[in-house]
């Protein structure tokens, strides 16, 4: 039976959104391509049609799920909230790229790095006209501060083991981004 293209892309979004998840969850070398296959409800066997390798299909991944939308304003508080909160601590399969998958893309390819530093300029230009700041050196200072401190306390807050710890990184990370943001106004 012959597949139509809306149907392939379809499952093409399957396979990066199931891929996603799992690397997220269990890190690029714990996930074989027969594994994200079957989470997309796919045959083995179908894979080679959409990707060359497991190397292209992560980064296809990295670039499908950092996606964003170019020129997307975001309000640099209001998203420090909603990113550093339990929910998103909770929830490592579906949370962010950069903090699920970042220390990993660093042994990956170069093309897997390539699409990780396309979403990181896509996310600092996204943060930078939300962010407070006289000038727009300021306002993307504030942004990439901001996101590295957010993402690291993302990082830090899962590797501990003590949840009050970990929450309590989240919240002073947030209360510390506030501060920074008030001083900058």
């Amino acid at each position: 039976m012959k597949v139509n293209r809306e149907q392939v892309a379809a499952n093409r979004r399957k396979i990066l959104e199931s891929a996603g998840r799992l690397f997220r969850e269990r890190g690029f070398e714990a996930v074989t391509v027969a594994e994200v296959m079957h989470a997309a409800g796919l045959t083995h066997g179908g894979f080679y049609g959409h990707f060359k390798s497991k190397d292209d299909l992560i980064a296809q991944c990295l670039a499908h799920g950092a996606a964003g939308s170019p020129g997307e304003k975001l309000d640099l508080l209001r998203y420090a909230d909603s990113y550093l909160c339990s929910d998103h601590l909770d929830d490592v399969a579906g949370g962010c790229l950069m903090a699920g998958l970042g220390p990993d893309t660093l042994r990956q390819g170069p093309e897997a790095r390539a699409a990780m530093t396309a979403s990181l300029q896509r996310q600092i230009e996204r943060l930078s006209s939300g962010a407070p700041g006289a000038t727009a050196g300021k306002k993307r200072r504030a942004a990439i501060g901001s996101w590295s401190a957010m993402v690291g306390a993302m990082i830090l807050a899962r590797i501990s083991d003590d949840p009050v710890l970990a929450k309590e990184v989240l919240a002073q990370t947030r209360a510390w981004i506030g501060e920074k943001a008030a001083k900058a106004s």
